[in-house]
Parts: structure tokens; C-alpha cells; sequence
């Protein structure tokens, strides 16, 4: 059986180590597996990035229980480690994580420092294969199927090196799941956290999976889970028992996914640049409002937020979306598609703005949000005119004339007052 030391990425016959060390450096972080250099999908998953990040910048925060979020009514967006001892976890209300946890600090999320640590992850990842999907700023996978020749090394060791790197150079750990599928290698990735590396080979899939309950499998959420419960489906060896067809006819296309899935069966290729589908931002407020004014303040510093993306991404979108969310918690979305796409903050602002006043829902509202969708290249932003609207030619040129500024004095070198709301 081939080992691999993932402190000095040494390989060597798992029989030779003594006391459990690697033989060059002695360290115990081994790893070992029949099938370790036949395996090329990979998920890899960074480590309370959030938290990681404000904790590498801020070493005061290194030994506290950290959440990364928003005020008492916003939800947490990560938390560290020490804080998920005491029952935290991602998407948790505020104030309920605080009351697990009353002696965390909440710190704001500062997406543009983790947006910069993501870059520098996937440059990393690109140095080992351009097969990479990112899911999200910390995590992706990768497909190093026939990069062994490339580099002199085995996926699994290369895997090691990133990680190592990563930890090194950025101060940021991760967690690798290594398999011969995408649905296992993100099952894999989440056995080991914090700084873990697994394995599930393809001789043991089955019976991995046979002792596995079904929330394990990516896409079952609690409606999902409560569904298969009442059919009497607890486990994935429950739904090794029913035929395929009774599961499609029960469960419709997700019965059929599930069936494969419990047999560990996906043929999904990581994809290197899925195509984005819509860009929006929201917010959630400390306290319900009804302020139109505030909503309007609001409007305009999101409408802001999702033109810089779209510009940055140079994609411009036809359709303006605006969401609500009411104090119970319901929520309400409006759309309006446009006659030329957009990705200018003064039209998505308008837009989202007209769908607001058309709205009679008189509130409160604890979140509001705006997004594009129906994306298309930037090229293609606002190219027309709007003859029932001759002054906006001139408030996109002045949008234009405030990006180049900003680009080259910083964000607050032009501020409008109605963002000050």
C-alpha cells in the first residue's frame, strides 16, 4: 500500500514507517490508501475561511470564538471552530448564535479581502491543472486526471502541496476530499476538518455508503429528508432496497439522481467556468423597517454593489429583480425585464426603484435585495437610448466618468447623497 507524508509530501510502502511517522521527517500526518495513486477528483474546502482570514489578519482573535456577520438580526456567515463548539453554524440567526456563544465577537464580513485570498488559492490551483469549478470563494474542485506525467507526482501528492502552500504563503488552511467522483470527493472533504485529507476509493464506495444516513448526500435538505423519512428511508442502505423505478415514480428526478448516487454513481465533469447565471446582493436590517426612505438608501448602495460585479465580471444583465423580506419572515420578489441589458448602477437603481413603488405591501421588512439575471456579455450594456428618459445618456457618462475616478483615488472619492440614507 503506497503512503504519503503531507508535511514533506514523501512517498513510500505504508509497511516501512516505524511508530506510525513518515521515515524522512517523522512527522504522524501520514496518509495511506490501496488506491491513493489511482484517484484524480478532488474537492477541496478551505477552513472557516471567513473566520480564518480575519484571524491570520487580526492575531488577537486567535485563541477567541469568532462569528463572521452581520448585526443581531442578520444570520452568521462562518464562524471558527471554537464558536462551532459551542453549537454555532453557518446560516445561523445572530441572535441565536450569540446566545450560544455570548462571549463570541462578531466581526463584518470584508468580501473584498476574501475575494483577494480566493484569487490567490486559484492561481495556486492553476498551477496544478486547469480543471478547476470553483463552488464558491473557498471552495472547488479540481480534476487532475493525467497531471501525474506533468508533474512527477501523483494527484494526491500535488493535493498535499497545495494545501501545505496555501497554509504557508497565505496563512489560510484547507481540507481535501480525493475520490473517483465529484459526489464523493465533497463527502470526503467534510470527514477531516480542520487540515484533513480522505480518501474513498472505489473498492469501497458501497460499503462506505451503505453506513452513511441519506442527509449526507449533497442536495438533501430538511424537506427532502423529511419526505424520504415518511417513505421509511433513514439511511442510504434504505435506499439501496428500492427499485429505481419506484423511487422515480415516488420522488420524480431526484428519486432517479438519489438511486445513483446511493450506489456512489456520478458522471458530472468538474467544469471549469460554469456559466453565472444572475448577480444581486441583500441585506438584512437590525430592525424591521417601513422607512421607504431607508429602503431607498438601501436600493442604491446594493444597485452599486451589483454594477461593480457585473462590470468587473464585464457582464451586463436584461432582467432587474427586487426582494423583500417581510418581519415574519415570508418574503415577496418583483421583476421587470428590460428592453436592452444593463450594468449601469443608475438603471438597475431606477428599475429596482419603480418595482418598490409598485409595490403595495406596506411592510415591515427586515431584508431587501437587488440582482440581474438574463446575462450577457458588457459589450451589450446599455446601447440604446430611452427616448422617454434623454437624461440618462448623460447620468451613464457621469457613472462612467465616477468609475474612473474611484478606480484611481479609492471607493470614496465620490460619494452620492442618497447613499447616505
Amino acid at each position: 500500500m503506497q503512503a504519503l507524508c503531507r508535511d514533506c509530501l514523501t512517498r513510500f510502502d505504508s509497511a516501512t514507517p516505524k511508530g506510525g511517522r513518515c521515515p524522512a521527517c517523522h512527522s504522524p500526518r501520514i496518509l495511506s490508501h490501496p488506491e491513493l495513486e489511482g484517484l484524480s477528483i478532488a474537492h477541496m474546502d478551505c477552513d472557516a475561511f471567513y473566520a480564518s482570514v480575519e484571524k491570520r489578519d487580526n492575531p488577537a482573535l486567535r485563541d477567541q470564538p469568532v462569528i463572521v456577520g452581520g448585526g443581531t438580526r442578520g444570520v452568521v456567515s462562518t464562524c471558527c471552530y471554537i464558536a462551532r463548539i459551542s453549537g454555532v453554524r453557518s446560516a445561523m440567526p445572530m441572535f441565536q448564535a450569540l446566545k450560544l456563544c455570548p462571549k463570541a465577537v462578531v466581526v463584518k464580513p470584508r468580501m473584498a479581502v476574501y475575494a483577494e485570498v480566493s484569487r490567490a488559492i486559484r492561481a495556486m490551483m492553476e498551477d496544478l491543472t486547469p480543471a478547476i469549478e470553483p463552488l464558491s470563494l473557498d471552495e472547488a474542485f479540481l480534476d487532475l486526471t493525467g497531471t501525474a506525467r506533468l508533474h512527477g507526482a501523483p494527484p494526491a501528492a500535488m493535493l498535499a502541496g497545495l494545501v501545505a502552500r496555501m497554509e504557508a504563503e497565505l496563512g489560510i488552511t484547507g481540507s481535501v476530499g480525493l475520490s473517483h467522483n465529484k459526489f464523493l470527493a465533497k463527502i470526503a472533504s467534510d470527514l477531516d476538518k480542520p487540515r484533513g485529507f480522505s480518501v474513498i476509493g472505489r473498492a469501497e464506495t458501497e460499503a462506505f455508503l451503505a453506513r452513511q444516513p441519506v442527509r449526507i448526500i449533497w442536495g438533501v435538505g430538511t424537506a427532502t429528508q423529511t419526505a424520504l423519512e415518511q417513505a421509511g428511508i433513514r439511511g442510504i442502505s434504505d435506499l439501496l432496497r428500492w427499485d429505481r423505478r419506484d423511487l422515480s415514480a415516488r420522488f420524480g428526478q431526484m428519486g432517479d439522481r438519489l438511486w445513483h448516487l446511493a450506489r456512489g454513481q456520478d458522471n458530472r465533469r468538474v467544469q471549469r467556468d460554469e456559466a453565472v447565471k444572475s448577480i444581486s446582493k441583500e441585506t438584512t436590517f437590525d430592525t424591521d423597517t417601513t422607512d421607504r426612505d431607508l429602503l431607498d438608501g438601501h436600493l442604491w448602495r446594493l444597485a452599486e454593489q451589483v454594477a461593480d460585479r457585473a462590470k468587473a465580471k464585464d457582464m451586463a444583465g436584461r432582467t432587474v429583480t427586487l426582494k423583500l423580506k417581510r418581519g415574519d419572515f415570508s418574503g415577496l420578489t418583483r421583476r421587470h425585464a428590460l428592453d436592452s441589458p444593463t450594468q449601469t448602477a443608475d438603471r438597475i437603481y431606477r428599475e429596482a426603484r419603480a418595482l418598490l413603488d409598485a409595490c403595495r405591501e406596506p411592510g415591515p421588512f427586515r431584508l431587501i435585495g437587488v440582482g440581474i439575471s438574463d446575462l450577457g456579455p458588457g459589450s451589450a450594456a446599455d446601447s440604446t437610448g430611452d427616448l422617454l428618459d434623454p437624461d440618462a445618456g448623460k447620468r451613464q457618462a457621469a457613472e462612467r466618468a465616477t468609475d474612473a475616478i474611484r478606480a484611481r483615488f479609492g471607493r470614496d472619492a465620490i460619494i452620492k447623497g442618497r447613499s447616505l440614507r
